[in-house]
């Protein structure tokens, strides 16, 4: 797969993303047994990162610090969106990428006296979990399976 370098442009990163999750779902319509077996090319890709980090930036959680302790706001302090794109980027492709493993806490279900599970992961973590607009599936070394968000 051809991927240009980072930074794209988000309206550039969008339409991209929008158009292989079309192409896609197109593909899996058509041929319903198909398998997808170069899905990790695209966790990788400049466009999909971009994207992912937007819905981490927007996302209501976004002021809270991850399990690392790191906020979307010290992302971009410290290291610069595209910067941190860059060397997230290189470790995907290089397959060094380790998240750490994301904090549970049981909150109450609200009108219940049930409670749930809230995972809370670190900003690292979550943005290529975000790459799966298209529910991919498919692994990261060291993420305990899947890459759905």
């Amino acid at each position: 797969m051809n991927t240009s370098d980072l930074p794209l442009g988000s309206f550039r990163a969008e339409r991209r993303v929008l158009e292989i999750q079309t192409k896609l779902h197109r593909w899996a319509t058509d041929e319903p047994h198909r398998r997808f077996d170069d899905l990790y090319n695209l966790v990788c890709d400049p466009a999909f990162l971009a994207m992912a980090w937007e819905r981490v930036a927007g996302n209501k959680g976004a002021r809270s610090a991850g399990v690392d302790g790191m906020t979307v706001t010290y992302v971009r302090e410290r290291f610069g969106e595209v910067q941190f794109l860059a060397e997230l980027r290189e470790q995907l492709k290089s397959r060094s990428f380790r998240p750490v493993p994301v904090r549970e806490r049981m909150i109450p279900k609200p009108g219940s006296h049930k409670r749930r599970r809230l995972g809370i992961p670190m900003d690292v973590s979550y943005c290529p979990s975000c790459c799966d607009g298209l529910r991919c599936g498919c692994e990261v070394p060291g993420a305990g399976g899947e890459l759905s968000g």
